[in-house]
Formats: structure tokens, C-alpha cells, sequence
């Protein structure tokens, strides 16, 4: 249990712990009570049972003061694993209902597998809370009908707020890897577009085809102070680009594009690199266009675009997209940018592979002549040796071992020299290598024939 010097964090993060009952969750209850200035309630790590949520949920009821109701933080991720999924709704209930007068900041559900069942607890407590800016359910398993459950409360909190005349709190929200998909796409956009306050919006991977991202981009382009947006892994193609262009140019506070595997395709990247060029998201950080199919044309647009407006670009993701680096000229671009850097790299990988392949076939051409050089070598040394011991010269035009070999006379006067043995091995030599598949292969068996070449 952790606490800090200002008495206003409770952590039990990463523990492991397994609280089934009441008593299990003792200890931490009466922490819980004895902090006034509680602030920030962090439980994730842990699994907990009905009885345990509950006991924790009711130590939290009982901070009914002004300054006990600034429980800003209230960290549920990773809390239920193990648990069967009927436990589940009665414990998010719980501390749900605890949380509903308090002046919460942050909610953190993240990756509780709990499904569409684990949402419907959460209901009252999203449409009822005013407070809350951050709101993170990411891994969660919700599906299309979870979508649908979240979006509608935050719907009917948004308009609360314009009944009430107040503008809403919410600034985050963090929903990926929850198989949304096209069912939830219009309550969302519906959702996002009534809480116009948010600047921060995370859904990636979510099995959102175009016809959904067609639909929600009419709903985030009412975000007009819109910072970050996730969009990672989900399906564009054109049409689902053609739409997103129409919400990016409004947006002039972004800082954090990442669209990367997408599948925009190539003219959904001319698209989208045409709107970049308009010049309407200069503050634009980062951009991850990672893995869409984008061609030639659509990163040369991309670079006039960084080169006129997105002066502050730091990082850019062009990674698995279907671009001939010879068709960019970065002398263009004028700016040391992430764009250069890929094209850069992408030539030097190519110039590499060229000089290592180079390095081979000069090896292998080495090696032949070092061969050809011993055997020339051996052939003189044989020759010399034949001559001192009295055997037969070698007649005119013959000036190898092999125009030896072919005088039967002066093979049967050197019966020492197995002149077929050394044919042989050579030829197998020469088929070794060339039924190798690599080049370094090669220039071990080329080595290895050198060290073969005898003769005695």
C-alpha cells in the first residue's frame, strides 16, 4: 500500500493481490477512511470480488465532506481477472455509485474484460457526473452494443449540460481495442459531436470500416479544439478518407495524428496529403501514416506539405506503404524531416546490399584464382619433381598435368600421381558450389576445394 507524503494518494497498483471478501479488503478500507485529502484512489493490478468492491465502495460513500469529495483519480484497470463475468456488474455498481457526488476528474476501466454486461453499471454514474474530464475504456471487450451503452450516456450528459447551461467537462476519451465497429460508428459521432470540449480522442483498433469512419468523422469534426486523435488500425479506403479530410482542415490545435494502418489507399493518400497542404494544421507534432498504401504522389504531396506548413513536425511514420524512394527528391523538401530520413535510409539499405553483394563476387573471383593459382603451382612443382627423378620429359604442347594425363606413356611412368582422383574432386568441386543457394556458401566451398587440391 502506498501513500504519499501528502496524504492524498491510496495505491495498491501491481500487488497481485486477490480480495474475495469484506475482510480481505479491511486493511484498505480503513486507509481509504483515514485519509482526508484523499485525491487519487489507484486499485488496478488486483483482482476483486462482490464483497471486496463493495466494502471499498462503501469506504468511499463515507466521504461525504466538501474536501472529501475531491477524489479526483479513481483507477479501476486490470481488476477483475479471474473473476467469473456474472461477479463483474455488481462490483463496477458499486464503486460507480460510490463515485457519482464526488468531483472526479479521471475514470479508469481499462483492461477489465467485462464486456457489454460491465458497461451497463456505468450508465448512471456517465450521465449524471459533471466533473469528469477523462474517461479511459480501453481493452475492454464492449463490441458494437457497449458502443452503443457508453455513447448514449454520454449523450444524455451532454445534454443535461445544455440543459443546465453548462458547458461540458470532458476532454479525453480513450475506447481501443474494443471491436466497436460500424453498429456503434453513428451513436458515437452523435456523442463526440455533442461534447464539442474534447481535445483528446483515442479508438484505435476498433474494426471500423469505412462506411463507420464516414460517420464519425462528422462527429469529431465538431471538435474544433481537437489535440490528439487515434484512429490506428482501423478501415478508410477512399471514401472513408474523403470524409476524415473534410473534419481534419477542422481542426487547428492538432499536435498528434496517427492514422498509420488505415488502408487509406493510394488516392485516399493523395487525399489526405492534399488537405495536409492546405496549410490548416500547422501545429501538427506527430504523424504516423504507417502502412496505407500510399504511392509515390501522395508522399510527394505529403513532403510540399511538411515543407510549407508543418514547420513543427517531429515525427513521421511512412513505414509499408507502396513508395519508389527514386520518385522523391528530398533536395525539394528543404527540411530535415522524418519523410528524408526514410528515403535516405532506404537508399543506403539498397547501396548496402549492393556493395555486400559486390564484397561476394569479388570474394568468389579471389578465391578462383587462389585455386587456379595452387593448382598452376602444384602442376610446376609435379613437373620439376618428375624431371629430377629420370622420368619421361613432357612432350611439346603439353604443359599441365592435364596434357599429362592425357599421354598414356607419361601416366604409366608417374603411377604416383593420381591424376583422375585429382579430376575428379575438382569436378565435384565445381558442382558443390554452384548447386549452393548462397553466395557466402559459395566461398566455403571454394575454400574447402583449395584446401583438397594434392596430388601425392
Amino acid at each position: 500500500m502506498t501513500l504519499n507524503a501528502e496524504n492524498t494518494t491510496f495505491s495498491i497498483a501491481g500487488r497481485g493481490l486477490k480480495l474475495d471478501t469484506a475482510e480481505d479488503a479491511q486493511e484498505f478500507v480503513d486507509s481509504i477512511l483515514s485519509q482526508e485529502n484523499l485525491e487519487k484512489v489507484i486499485l488496478s493490478g488486483n483482482t476483486f470480488g462482490v464483497e471486496a468492491a463493495q466494502a471499498i465502495a462503501k469506504a468511499l460513500e463515507q466521504k461525504k465532506t466538501l474536501k472529501a469529495r475531491k477524489i479526483f483519480v479513481f483507477d479501476a484497470s486490470d481488476i477483475f481477472t479471474g473473476r467469473l463475468r456474472e461477479e463483474i456488474p455488481h462490483a463496477v455498481k458499486a464503486l460507480c455509485n460510490s463515485l457519482e457526488d464526488k468531483q472526479l476528474v479521471e475514470l479508469n476501466f481499462s483492461d477489465n474484460a467485462f464486456g457489454p454486461a460491465g458497461v451497463e453499471p456505468m450508465v448512471d454514474f456517465l450521465t449524471n457526473n459533471r466533473s469528469l474530464k477523462i474517461l479511459k475504456l480501453n481493452n475492454n471487450g464492449l463490441g458494437p452494443s457497449g458502443g452503443k451503452l457508453i455513447a448514449k450516456a454520454l449523450l444524455r450528459a451532454a445534454e443535461k449540460n445544455a440543459v443546465e447551461g453548462r458547458e461540458s467537462s470532458l476532454t479525453t476519451i480513450i475506447a481501443g481495442r474494443n471491436r466497436l465497429e460500424n453498429g456503434s460508428s453513428q451513436v458515437l459521432a452523435d456523442a463526440i459531436a455533442a461534447h464539442g470540449t474534447l481535445t483528446e480522442i483515442r479508438i484505435p483498433q476498433n474494426g471500423i470500416r469505412s462506411e463507420g469512419i464516414v460517420a464519425l468523422s462528422k462527429g469529431l469534426a465538431a471538435c474544433k479544439n481537437l489535440q490528439v486523435l487515434d484512429l490506428q488500425d482501423n478501415t478508410f479506403t477512399e471514401s472513408g478518407s474523403r470524409a476524415f479530410a473534410k473534419a481534419l482542415v477542422e481542426w487547428p490545435k492538432l499536435k498528434l495524428l496517427n492514422i498509420g494502418d488505415c488502408l487509406l489507399s493510394a488516392d485516399g493518400g493523395v487525399i489526405i496529403a492534399e488537405t495536409l497542404l492546405l496549410g490548416h494544421n500547422k501545429d501538427l507534432e506527430h504523424l504516423n501514416l504507417q502502412y496505407n498504401e500510399i504511392n509515390s504522389k501522395g508522399v510527394s504531396i505529403l513532403a510540399s506539405a511538411v515543407s510549407s506548413h508543418l514547420k513543427n513536425l517531429e515525427f513521421l511514420e511512412l513505414n509499408g506503404n507502396c513508395v519508389n524512394p527514386e520518385d522523391v527528391n528530398s533536395q525539394e523538401v528543404h527540411v530535415e524531416r522524418e519523410i528524408q530520413d526514410s528515403v535516405i535510409e532506404i537508399k543506403s539499405q539498397e547501396i548496402k546490399i549492393q556493395e555486400e553483394d559486390h564484397g561476394i563476387q569479388k570474394t568468389v573471383v579471389e578465391v578462383n584464382q587462389e585455386i587456379h593459382e595452387s593448382v598452376r603451382e602444384k602442376d610446376k612443382s609435379m613437373l620439376k619433381d618428375t624431371a629430377d627423378a629420370g622420368q619421361p620429359s613432357i612432350p611439346a604442347g603439353q604443359t599441365s598435368l592435364k596434357d599429362v594425363a592425357n599421354d598414356n606413356n607419361i601416366r604409366e611412368a608417374i603411377p604416383e600421381v593420381k591424376l583422375q582422383e585429382v579430376d575428379r574432386e575438382i569436378h565435384e568441386g565445381d558442382r558443390g558450389i554452384s548447386e549452393n543457394t548462397t553466395a557466402n556458401e559459395q566461398v566455403e566451398a571454394l575454400t574447402e576445394r583449395v584446401s583438397r587440391c594434392h596430388y601425392l
